[in-house]
C-alpha cells in the first residue's frame, strides 16, 4: 500500500483538496488496495478547523464528501510513513526542513513536478482563485496516481 502525505500552510484548501482529489480518483480507478492519501500542514493555525468553504464548495459539487476532515499538523510518524511527500510550494518544503531534524528529500515532491513543472500550487487564500488551484491540483493527482503505477505497483508484481 503506497501512502502520500500532501502538505501545504494551513490544511484546509491545498492540501485537503489534494488528498480529496487523490483518494476519490484511486477510488474510481479501482486502486483502492494500492494507495492511499492524507493531508497535513506545516503551521499550527487552523489545526481543528474544517476545510475552507470554497474548497468544500468545489468538492461537494463533485460529489466529494470532506465533512470528516480537520486541519491536522504534521508529524514526524507521518513523514516517516508516507512513500510520497506532496508539498504544495516551495515555502512548505522549507517549513518541514525547519521543522524536522530527520527528512528523507528523496521522497518529497512539489505538486507540480508531477506535470513537468517546478512551479508552486497557487494559494488560494491570497489569489482567491480556487478554480485555478482546483484545476492545477486535479491535473497532478491524475499524474501522480500515474506515476506511482508505473513506477511503485509495477515494480511488485
Amino acid at each position: 500500500m503506497i501512502k502520500v502525505l500532501f502538505i501545504c500552510h494551513g490544511n484546509i484548501c491545498r492540501s485537503p483538496m489534494a488528498e480529496a482529489l487523490f483518494n476519490n480518483h484511486v477510488s474510481k480507478l479501482g486502486l483502492k488496495n494500492d494507495m492511499y492519501s492524507i493531508s497535513a500542514a506545516t503551521s499550527t493555525e487552523e489545526i481543528g478547523n474544517p476545510i475552507y468553504p470554497p474548497v468544500k464548495k468545489i468538492l461537494n459539487q463533485l460529489n466529494i464528501d470532506t465533512s470528516a476532515k480537520k486541519a491536522c499538523q504534521v508529524t514526524q510518524a507521518m513523514m516517516d510513513e508516507a512513500e510520497y511527500i506532496i508539498v504544495m510550494d516551495d515555502n512548505n518544503l522549507r517549513n518541514l526542513r525547519y521543522m524536522f531534524n530527520k527528512l528523507d528529500t528523496t521522497k518529497i515532491y512539489k505538486m507540480l513536478n508531477f506535470v513537468d513543472s517546478n512551479e508552486d500550487v497557487a494559494d488560494p487564500w491570497y489569489s482567491r482563485d480556487f478554480k485555478l488551484c482546483y484545476e492545477q491540483i486535479n491535473t497532478a493527482c491524475l499524474a501522480l496516481i500515474d506515476y506511482i503505477k508505473n513506477h511503485d505497483l509495477n515494480t511488485k508484481s
